[in-house]
């Protein structure tokens, strides 16, 4: 069975049957498949507390059908005792204070006890079907964004912990990326850090990958530096337990050490989490509360003991990696980037994406023709930018990780958007939906009138080309005016689609372009002044 095959369909972690939480008991893995049967608030807390369910999307899950399982519990009759919910809710909150899934969707299912206990199991089923598709989300944009950075070859990567399908609902974060990018047949190797005390690494993800076909090693903790001082590691991913405003991140004790090691060798390290993960009223990780666990998990193996008797520990679940060692954090909405935030509808109206590595690629290539079309007009030609071997389609892959799975369709303007269009569909799976020339379309149009940059033209789109409610990326190639983007963004709209940004590949500076498209989310991939 091949890796894709193996990989396809990643069962669900987390279910809900005849009044009972039921998942795997994950301190039993990887020897023992133990089924973890609660039926109550009491045993869902000590199976978060114990670790027999973990993983902060998965502990948040539990805490939220646990809120059911109180609610059923205080129910009597057609009276449902609120107080004695709302009193088990703070308990599994507690829980584990470091991770704010836990905290966030205990307190999402509370806001429906009023409607009894019915309503508030719906919303926790609802909260685990959304987590596999945020999730699955996630991940293929985390995926395109590591091969916008790590293009062409084979990937030797590096991870921490276990954030797989056992760390949520189903399809995972850090390890849910690896595994898709295992998919498209760019993963060479995985080196698994056995992450202790308790072997997450070694016990959890070294099983997940194992199952999925992909080929790893286990790599001690205190020799993952060493493996990126040789060359081992193109990349590392990890997840997290709680994201705060400016983006240091708290995850599993240990992760601070790799962004250290990562950031000195020049390797890029992502964060891949839910945006459930991010906490916006802590302003930095300072303000993070970090659970420290049981001594025994160190001074003991398998019950023996391993230190001197008396032995004094330190024994932090967790560490706070500052967010200028993180390379970006992904969500299922956005990329963020050392303080630029690529939300959920593209990059901050007005802002100014840096061209970076791929803006220096497109300057490169571009040439300039004066006085054409007409006398005093500076032609850009981007032809060499279409002839280059796989630029396109890098491209294409940097604009799908930073607009993640916020479109449902691409629509691009006659004739050169085409070709970064058609790539950017094909690589994020939408639909391709163009915007012509007046007279090249069949069919009842809509039809919009603009300036250019040195005359004047119209733009039409048919009718029932967009549905409404549909959720558009307008793609062309050059900014000039604005006129062009803006005429295809007001014909989108007038279909009844939502425009949640603009991707050019060169952006001319200066002439205004970009302020006539201020309504707009608008990322140019490089920018030219004028």
């Amino acid at each position: 069975m091949s890796t894709q095959d193996r990989a396809a369909a990643p069962a669900v972690s987390l279910s809900w049957e005849d009044r009972a939480i039921v998942t795997l008991d994950q301190r039993a893995l990887p020897r023992e498949h133990r089924p973890l049967r609660m039926t109550g608030v009491d045993q869902v807390i000590d199976a978060i507390a114990t670790l027999a369910v973990r993983g902060a999307p998965a502990i948040g899950l539990a805490g939220a059908l646990g809120v059911a399982l109180s609610a059923y519990a205080h129910t009597d009759g057609d009276t449902l005792d609120e107080a004695g919910v709302r009193a088990d809710a703070e308990r599994l909150a507690a829980a584990r204070p470091t991770a704010v899934n836990l905290a966030w969707a205990v307190g999402r299912a509370l806001t429906r006890v009023g409607e009894g206990a019915d309503a508030v199991l719906a919303e926790g089923l609802d909260m685990l079907a959304e987590d596999v598709a945020v999730n699955t989300a996630m991940v293929r944009s985390a995926a395109s964004l590591v091969e916008s950075l790590t293009p062409g070859r084979p990937l030797r990567l590096l991870t921490h912990c276990n954030t797989g399908r056992l760390a949520t609902a189903a399809v995972g974060t850090a390890l849910g990326t690896i595994l898709e990018l295992a998919r498209r047949g760019r993963v060479a190797d995985v080196l698994v850090d056995e992450t202790r005390p308790l072997l997450q690494g070694a016990r959890l993800t070294a099983w997940e990958l194992g199952e999925a076909g992909v080929p790893y090693r286990v790599c001690v903790d205190s020799a993952a530096a060493a493996a990126m001082s040789q060359g081992l590691v193109d990349c590392v991913l990890v997840g997290a337990d709680r994201i705060t405003a400016n983006g240091d991140t708290a995850n599993k004790i240990g992760t601070y050490g790799l962004a250290v090691a990562a950031a000195r060798h020049g390797i890029p390290f992502i964060v891949v989490a839910p945006e459930s993960t991010w906490d916006e009223q802590l302003e930095d990780g300072s303000q993070i509360v970090v659970e420290e666990r049981s001594p025994r998990e160190v001074v003991e193996f398998a019950g023996v003991p391993t230190a001197p008797e008396g032995a004094a520990v330190f024994n932090p679940a967790f560490d706070v990696t500052p967010g200028e060692l993180i390379s970006a954090i992904v969500t299922e909405r956005r990329v963020f980037d050392g303080g630029r935030s690529v939300a959920a509808q593209g990059p901050s109206a007005g802002a100014q994406v840096p061209s970076g590595p791929a803006g220096e690629r497109i300057a490169g290539l571009l040439e300039e023709f004066p006085d054409h079309p007409t006398p005093g007009v500076v032609f850009r030609d981007l032809s060499r930018v279409y002839a280059e071997p796989g630029l396109l389609a890098d491209l294409a892959a940097q604009v799908a990780a930073d607009f993640g799975g916020s479109f449902d369709r691409v629509l691009a303007v006659e004739s050169r958007g085409f070709l970064l269009g058609a790539a950017l569909a094909t690589r994020a799976g939408v639909p391709l939906t163009l915007v012509r020339k007046p007279g090249k379309l069949p069919g009842s149009v809509h039809s919009a009138a603009y300036a250019l940059e040195y005359g004047e033209d119209r733009l039409e789109i048919r009718t029932d080309a967009l549905a409404p409610g549909d959720r558009v990326l307008c793609v062309d190639d050059v900014l000039a005016t604005g006129g062009t983007l803006g005429a295809a963004a007001r014909l989108a709209e007038e279909c009844g689609a939502k425009v949640v940004g603009l991707v050019v590949l060169v952006e001319l500076t200066g002439l205004g372009g970009r302020a006539s498209l201020a309504p707009y989310p608008l990322s140019a991939l490089c920018e030219v002044p004028v």
